[in-house]
This record gives structure tokens, C-alpha cells and sequence, in this order.
């Protein structure tokens, strides 16, 4: 959903077939999760992941398991480094709007990369499509879903208690609403929505979710 990038996944240099010296588990996993982001889970043959990995078969095999063992391990990671990302933009001073405004900014830069078409996000873009023959795979994104609510609903009642929100808010109903946001951009931008337009949409979302204060202190 939110993410930073490293340094390694930045550069990502070639590399030849077989298990590089230095083996980086973390680079590994961003390299197949991109490589899953971009043709989806499905249509990614192996052979594609060992090119992108830079990892013969045996050393891939030997290091994540199967296939589809590789694609939880990328779904795993995805969620926990999104999360944390998402507990940073949200854990400093700034006051709520601003927050959660900033969430969104890091969500849009993520999704539309130079050079292409938008991505989207990696885990309803992908996970969403799997989730209905896969038990694993729903697990994970209904786990991953309730992390992000979790993220939101932190900040809100933060806000709640410093005044930003009204007393009688609900932080949980209104995270649901600010998660909701976060996965329409992420489906309308893979749809070719123009960044600017969703920015604006989150612009709005960010005004709705806290206008409740206004709205509640209304005769």
C-alpha cells in the first residue's frame, strides 16, 4: 500500500543466473514481488522469477520453496513493510488532515512509477484475484486489510483524544473509511486515472473524514 523504497531496489543491477555471492533475502523478495506486481500471480512462470531474481531454480527453490510458497513470502513482506511506513507518516506531529494527506501522496508515488503504466497496489492488485480459489492467499489479504485499518484507527483515536475528532467519533468506522480511500486509489489508478484527479479525490476523503468534527458540533 505504502512504501518506501531501499537503496537495493532502486538500483537493481543485472545479475547472472545462480544464487549471487551475497545473497540478499530482502532484494530477492522485492525482485519477485515486482515481478508478481507486473504480470500477476497467475501468469508469472518460474522462469520469470529466476530471471528477475537473479537465482537458478534449485537456489530459488531452496531458499523460498515453490512458487507459491514465494508469492505468500511477497504478499508477507509487502503488508509488513507498508505497514510500517504507514505507522511512521502517521506517528509524527502532524496534525490529523495533514497525516493522513500524507499517506495518501506516499500510496500515489508508489503506484505511479516513471516509465510506465500505474501499478497500483501490489496486494489488492493481485491478492484480490487469487483470494477466491486460495484460502492462503485470503487469509493474508484480509489480515493485510485489517493491518492497515488497525494503522488508520491509531492515528484517529490520537486525534480523538486531542481534540482533532469529536468525542462521539467513531475511529473505527471512520479508519474503515480512510482504508477505503487508500484501495479506491489504488483500483482507479491502475485503471488510468490521472494522478492529479486522485489526489484530489484524497483531498476530499481526507475533508470528510475530518469534517466529522464540524459536522458533530452542529446544533
Amino acid at each position: 500500500m505504502v512504501q518506501k523504497k531501499t537503496e537495493s531496489e532502486r538500483a537493481e543491477p543485472k545479475r547472472g543466473r545462480g544464487r549471487p555471492r551475497a545473497y540478499d533475502a530482502a532484494d530477492a523478495l522485492a525482485r519477485a514481488r515486482d515481478t508478481f506486481w507486473q504480470g500477476g500471480y497467475s501468469a508469472t512462470t518460474l522462469d520469470d522469477l529466476s530471471a528477475a531474481m537473479g537465482m537458478n531454480r534449485p537456489s530459488l527453490y531452496g531458499a523460498f520453496g515453490d512458487k507459491h510458497a514465494l508469492y505468500l513470502a511477497t504478499l508477507e513482506r509487502y503488508i509488513e513493510v507498508s505497514r510500517a511506513a504507514m505507522d511512521d507518516a502517521l506517528s509524527g506531529p502532524l496534525p490529523l488532515a495533514q497525516a493522513l494527506l500524507r499517506i495518501y501522496e506516499l500510496a500515489l508515488a508508489l503506484y505511479y512509477r516513471p516509465g510506465g503504466p500505474a501499478t497500483g497496489c501490489f496486494l489488492t492488485g493481485t491478492a484480490v484475484v487469487e483470494a477466491l480459489s486460495d484460502e492462503a492467499v485470503r487469509q493474508i489479504l484480509a489480515d493485510g486489510l485489517r493491518v492497515f485499518d488497525r494503522s488508520f484507527e491509531a492515528r484517529l483515536v490520537r486525534a480523538q483524544r486531542s481534540g482533532e475528532l469529536a468525542a462521539d467519533a467513531d475511529p473505527a468506522s471512520l479508519a474503515r473509511i480512510a482504508s477505503a480511500i487508500l484501495h479506491s486509489l489504488a483500483i482507479r489508478s491502475r485503471a488510468g486515472d490521472a494522478r492529479s484527479s486522485l489526489r484530489a479525490t484524497a483531498e476530499a476523503g481526507v475533508a470528510l473524514i475530518c469534517g466529522h468534527r464540524a459536522a458533530a458540533a452542529k446544533p
